[in-house]
């Protein structure tokens, strides 16, 4: 029987609750790190997690959770500058508790000359994880599926049977937080097969934002069509719902690579780790459909 142990950042977010219902399938132990003590903590103790509450931006609360740990899932919050600090604080912790695997999330578009300082932060924060020495693996993922249910898309949808954003004729293959977290699990359960090496991460299907409205609308029984949105347009609605500027030049800067279609392309990564297929976005939409609903 695996005894070891595993350290899951983003424990109640999407990959990172994934990684720990997978790890938890396979009777592993696991560790939590929250960034607060609420009700989603509370249902990982529950379930046998052990939760240490802590922010990856203080060294001494990194340091602490990592301290017997085997292997590690380290992400970042999108939302929030401050992930080159992190990595550091979190690379030399795992260093210095003999961590012997790392898993990270960054993300198709993490390259040196990056117009996004998020994904420009991801690329730095790999090399960072490189040079660090324990045995990592990098994530790249394109568009997660999720976003679809995020608020500035969600909510068109729903109300407005409308996908609306600056895609305009880019193509991804959507995957989801699912899949991605049966990635994670089985990188961190078996991780010499998998060090030193960086995975592009596509879901099932590639598909442009018309097919992805179509699907959409045939799923719900209700006609959802895609309109082409403005950089312009698009970032003066983000500040009007008073998303942060660093968010803001990330999303924006990406959609300028989507357009470019840089976020394209299509594997079968997550089928050769995991043994199963990634979920369509019509899975996914059957799945959250009462996420479309419109409101009230």
């Amino acid at each position: 029987m695996n005894n070891a142990l595993y350290l899951i950042t983003g424990a109640t977010g999407a990959t990172g609750g994934a990684a720990i219902e997978e790890l938890l399938s396979q009777g592993a132990r696991v560790r939590a790190l929250a960034h607060r003590d609420d009700e989603r903590a509370a249902e990982l103790r529950a379930r046998g997690v052990e939760v240490v509450v802590g922010d990856l931006l203080d060294h001494r609360a990194v340091e602490a959770a990592l301290q017997g740990v085997s292997g590690a899932y380290f992400v970042y919050p999108i939302m929030e500058p401050g992930l080159v600090e992190a990595t550091v604080w979190f690379a030399h912790a795992a260093k210095l508790a003999g961590v012997r695997a790392i898993v990270n999330m960054s993300q198709i578009s993490a390259s040196a000359d990056a117009q996004s300082q998020a994904s420009l932060a991801h690329w730095y924060g790999e090399r960072v994880l490189d040079w660090a020495g324990v045995p990592v693996t990098h994530l790249r993922p394109t568009f997660f599926m999720e976003w679809l249910t995020y608020g500035f898309q969600r909510s068109q949808i729903a109300n407005d049977d409308l996908l609306r954003v600056p895609a305009g004729g880019g193509r991804h293959a959507p995957i989801a937080a699912a899949d991605q977290g049966r990635v994670i699990a089985r990188i961190l359960l078996d991780p010499a097969t998998h060090a030193g090496k960086t995975y592009p991460l596509f879901g099932a299907e590639e598909l442009n934002h018309e097919q992805i409205a179509a699907i959409l609308g045939d799923t719900l029984g209700r006609p959802v069509r895609y309109e082409p949105e403005s950089i312009e347009s698009f970032e003066a609605r983000l500040k009007r719902i008073n998303l942060s500027a660093h968010f803001i030049q990330h999303i924006t800067s990406v959609y300028r690579a989507y357009q470019a279609g840089e976020f394209a392309g299509i594997n079968n990564v997550v089928e050769q780790i995991t043994g199963q297929k990634p979920v369509t976005v019509r899975d996914y939409v059957v799945e959250n459909r009462a996420l479309f609903q419109p409101a009230g």
